[in-house]
């Protein structure tokens, strides 16, 4: 393929640096160490959020991590609400806020993924989440992970991944380096997923044939029947907010299947008055071994940009007025007063 002045496209770059400074050389060596201690990549289900573009071939992340497009489609709408109230009434800025009234019905009504609002381009994304696994299960922290935040206070930990430009131009490191240039040409195998969602990862090759590496996140794994597991699908910022997170089950807490409102609220009062955050990477809750897991993302980029939801993807709700029209039509919503 040849370009313009034999220039490549800057979303086709992997721009590796080599850093020389002491942390980065530490952060090197980390990566380096457990790429040969867990050397196997196990894939989780795409996670999907939403961004806005600041130049052209950079987009922001404003928001990431649900399980569903339309969830982020409904995020986005909350946030043009948002962006509505904090504009003020007056008629110098009534172009502005009829856009952000019309993008929020565009977006309560019907499936959009892709909009320009008040001229800035906004799109719903999907970021492809993996860990790490080798010979005595999932990776955990390494070293160098930063985990500025003490046991019960990680609540102030910033979403990492919020604020993130996604810029395929940026300079990286060698390995983070070397990791890209590994997922570039990876997607799902045969057996392991439907024919369609193998079908759209390999069209996904063609159409963002870049990747760029997020923020890195923390889970909890849990060892159970012989296998290694995902404890909760949420990822937190930080190891020790992962391990703050380490009572929040909905089944450790509640007495009883039957268990009122009010016996729920009680247990829950009474893990929280117990719970103690876990000190280490590895514990054990109701006899069931844990590991705190670090979980990589990444998003594939083409030419215009972060891919966004493929067709395979799991979306099963429509757009929330839709929905409600839908029910009343089958009798099972009131109509409005």
């Amino acid at each position: 393929m040849s370009h313009h002045g034999g220039r490549v496209p800057d979303h086709l770059l992997i721009r590796i640096t080599q850093r020389t400074d002491p942390v980065s050389a530490l952060s090197e060596d980390d990566a380096r160490r457990r790429s040969l201690a867990y050397p196997k990549l196990m894939w989780g289900a795409p996670v999907f959020g939403y961004a806005v573009e600041e130049t052209i071939g950079r987009w922001r992340i404003l928001s990431l991590g649900g399980d569903r497009p339309q969830g982020s489609r409904d995020g986005l709408g909350s946030y043009f609400r948002r962006l509505r109230g904090e504009t003020p009434e007056t008629a110098g800025h009534a172009v502005e806020r009829r856009e952000y009234q019309e993008a929020i019905r565009l977006l309560d009504w019907e499936v959009v993924d892709d909009l320009t609002v008040h001229d800035r381009r906004y799109r719903i994304i999907r970021a492809q989440p993996f860990i790490r696994m080798g010979p005595d299960g999932p990776e955990p922290p390494r070293p160098t992970d930063p985990d500025p935040y003490p046991s019960g206070s990680t609540r102030e930990a910033p979403a990492q991944e919020e604020g993130f430009v996604i810029d395929p131009a940026a300079s990286t490191g060698l390995s983070d380096g070397l990791l890209r240039i590994e997922m570039v040409p990876a997607f799902y195998q045969a057996g392991i997923v439907p024919d369609e969602v193998r079908a759209d990862s390999r069209r996904a090759l063609a159409s963002h044939p870049n990747v760029v590496l997020l923020p890195v996140g923390f889970t909890i794994g849990e060892y159970v029947d012989g296998a290694w597991q995902p404890r909760s699908f949420s990822t937190y910022p930080t190891p020790q907010a992962a391990r703050d997170s380490a009572f929040l089950r909905f089944s450790d807490i509640v007495p009883h299947e039957d268990a009122t409102l009010d016996e729920i609220r009680a247990a829950y009062t009474r893990a929280l008055e117990e719970f103690e955050s876990p000190v280490t990477d590895e514990f054990e809750i109701r006899g069931v071994c844990c590991r705190i897991t670090r979980v990589e993302r990444f998003v594939r980029v083409g030419p215009d940009g972060p891919e966004g939801p493929r067709p395979s993807d799991w979306d099963p709700e429509p757009p929330p007025e839709l929905h409600c029209q839908q029910l009343r039509e089958q009798g099972l919503l009131p109509d409005p007063d």
